[in-house]
């Protein structure tokens, strides 16, 4: 029964610690896309670590692109009106995707006579 504990322990450990992804993709030499991932687990209303939603957040924003944008945010699971089932406890998935850096193209304007 104790190594059950342990390994109990062990994959708890592990939930905690690998609870988010980043992802950058380039498209030029200095712009691209981004997708970020966040997990959290929720009991009693109390997001552990934290809302996955700003873990994804904050990954973005300790990457230290310029001028990032985001264009999309997503929570999964999401049960709509019975939502209020997964704040007592469950696992939350969130998602953040978008822009980043400066497209030469845009950047490049000729000078006002």
């Amino acid at each position: 029964m104790t190594w059950l504990r342990h390994a109990a322990l062990a994959l708890g450990v592990g939930l905690l610690t690998s609870c988010a992804s980043l992802e950058f993709e380039r498209e030029t030499p200095t712009s691209g896309t981004f997708q970020a991932t966040g997990w959290a687990f929720t009991l009693f209303s109390i997001d552990i670590p934290k809302s996955a939603l700003d873990i994804a957040r904050a990954n973005v924003s300790d990457a230290r692109q310029p001028n990032v944008i985001v264009t999309e945010a997503s929570v999964w699971p999401n049960l709509g009106p019975i939502d209020f089932v997964l704040e007592l406890i469950g696992f939350r998935r969130a998602r953040v995707s978008g822009t980043w850096g400066f497209d030469p193209a845009e950047t490049s304007a000729e000078p006002s006579k």
